[in-house]
């Protein structure tokens, strides 16, 4: 079996499009309207779970995988019910930082591209600097 930060691996991640994906479900004011298609921040949060699926098998007892760079394009809309793939390959490392090549398809090709950032750090430190900034 390759290793999880083999170059040639690759992970994929699914998803269907549901109403609560899209853009308009973003909008707050009444009088702000978005289109009825994935919402690029949902396309994201699927290309980091595919980064994140690749280094599971590095975290130690209470570490996490977190999110810490994004160069990301989202290039052609997917209408409620598409079928979504988005996928990661690690492609090096960069002293804390495990980089991946990301991109996401549906059925009538490719959606979106780009590069991702995670570091792995202690769950107790990730929140104990959210508390902290929060001024509990």
């Amino acid at each position: 079996m390759a290793s999880p930060l083999d170059p040639e691996r690759v992970e994929t991640v699914h998803l269907v499009v549901a109403p609560s994906m899209t853009a308009d479900a973003f909008a707050r004011d009444p009088d702000e309207h978005y289109p009825q298609v994935l919402a690029t921040p949902v396309m994201i949060a699927e290309m980091e779970r595919a980064c994140a699926a690749l280094l599971r098998p590095l975290l130690q007892s209470g570490d996490l995988s977190v999110g810490a760079r994004l160069e990301v394009s989202h290039v052609a809309p997917t209408p409620v019910g598409g079928q979504v793939r988005t996928s990661a390959r690690f492609t090096g490392r960069e002293g804390a930082l495990y980089w991946f090549d990301v991109w996401s398809e549906d059925d009538g090709g490719k959606i979106g591209q780009g590069r991702h950032a995670r570091a792995i750090l202690p769950q107790s430190a990730i929140e104990s600097r959210a508390a902290a900034r929060a001024g509990s």
